[in-house]
C-alpha cells in the first residue's frame, strides 16, 4: 500500500492540491487531509483507488528496496 508522504510526494510531483487528488479520486479531501498527516489510516479500498488514481496520472510507485519507498513519473 502506499505511504502518506508518497501521497504528498505523488501530488507535488503533478502539480496537485489534496483537492485536485480528491476530485479525481472521489475521495473527500479530509480523508486525504488526514491520511497525508498521519491522523487516520484509510481502509484498503481507498488506498487502492488513490494509488490507482496516481497511477493513471503518470505516478511510479517505488517500493521499499533498502533504500526506502518513493514515488517519480512514469517516462
Amino acid at each position: 500500500m502506499i505511504k502518506p508522504a508518497q501521497c504528498r510526494g505523488a501530488r507535488g510531483l503533478l502539480k496537485w492540491s489534496q483537492k485536485d487528488l480528491a476530485s479525481e479520486s472521489e475521495i473527500t479531501s479530509v480523508t486525504i487531509r488526514n491520511f497525508e498527516n498521519e491522523k487516520t489510516m484509510p481502509q484498503k479500498g481507498t488506498l487502492v483507488v488513490l494509488k490507482l488514481t496516481l497511477e493513471a496520472a503518470g505516478i511510479e510507485f517505488i517500493p521499499e528496496n533498502g533504500a526506502g519507498v518513493g514515488v517519480r513519473l512514469k517516462k
